[in-house]
Parts: C-alpha cells; structure tokens; sequence
C-alpha cells in the first residue's frame, strides 16, 4: 500500500487496518471453506467443481461486503482501499454468477483486480513512484496466470475471462467510490 493514502495515521493504526483485512478478507473465508470441508458440504479444499464453490462464494461475499461497510463507515481509511474492497466483493458476486456457466478462475480474478488496482494508483496518484512494485505485480499476473493454465483444472477461457473481469471491476469500482 502507497505510504501516502496513509499519511496522518501512526503505526499502530495502520496495523489495525492491516489485521483488519486479514482476518475479513482471508481467515474467516478460510474457515468457512475449512468448516465446510470438515462438515462434508464439499469433497475438497481445492474447491474443484463448480457446485463447490457456490457456498465458499456466498460465504466468502459476506465477509467482503462486511468489510467494505466497516471501511466505507469510517472517515480515516484511505478511499483507494475502500474502493478495493468493494470491488473485492462485487469481483465474487460476479464469480458467483459465472459459476453458473464455467469454472471461472478465482486466482486470475484476484491478479486481475491486483492489477487493476496499481493502474488506478499510476494513473489517478501519479506523485506516488511505484515503478517496482507495478513490475513486480506484472511479473504476480504472469506467473499465477501460467500456473493457473498448466497446473490446473481451467481452460484458456475460464483463465482469461477472470482475469479481464477482476481487472475491469477494480477498475469500475473505484470510478463510483469516490
């Protein structure tokens, strides 16, 4: 995160903000697809079917709507961050939908709405200098969108629709945050 949309805000409540994100946007969804696992609602933790995944999207949407209501309600986080959490959320409710048709690939829905969200920061907050950090995001998108087309259970299309749909709603979300 650019120092700057945090200017004002000592270390421990940047923190806060921090562990704030982890715990609702990758514990709790964690243990819910855990919970899940273990209560036998789905055969496995890799999520490898289309039915398995609509609880973990429901459950996981929660929680990234959850958050973005307690970011949105309070003055001192930084716009840019709310923004992306919402766009975290709506990225899910539009995977959820897609499941529908094909196994879309949440891996390049999440480097696509990364990607997305270092475009708005060079584009809208061009005083910030991320030259490294956006090389190494390009580098993240082209490594996690090979793996996801050799390793995995996705075609071409359900790889590249994710990525085109996280980048293209990181980037519809924060024309309407503002």
């Amino acid at each position: 995160m650019q120092p700057g949309f945090f200017d004002g805000m000592n270390e421990k409540a940047k923190a806060f903000i921090v562990i704030q994100v982890i715990i609702n946007m990758i514990f709790f969804p964690a243990i819910a697809v855990f919970l899940l696992k273990a209560t036998g609602f789905i055969k496995s933790v890799f999520l490898k079917t289309q039915k398995e995944r609509i609880i973990p999207y429901i459950t996981s949407s929660i929680f990234f709507f959850w958050m973005y209501l307690v970011f949105r309600n309070q003055s001192f986080i930084p716009i840019r961050l709310t923004a992306f959490v919402f766009s975290v959320f709506i990225s899910a409710s539009a995977a959820l939908i897609a499941n529908i048709y094909f196994k879309i690939s949440m891996h390049a829905i999440g480097v696509g709405g990364l990607l997305g969200f270092f475009l708005l920061i060079i584009f809208k907050d061009s005083s910030f200098g991320i030259t490294l950090p956006f090389m190494a995001v390009i580098f993240i998108c082209g490594l996690v969108l090979t793996a996801r087309l050799l390793i995995s259970d996705h075609s071409v299309k359900d790889v590249y629709f994710g990525f085109f749909l996280g980048l293209i709603l990181q980037l519809l979300c924060a024309t309407f945050i503002r």
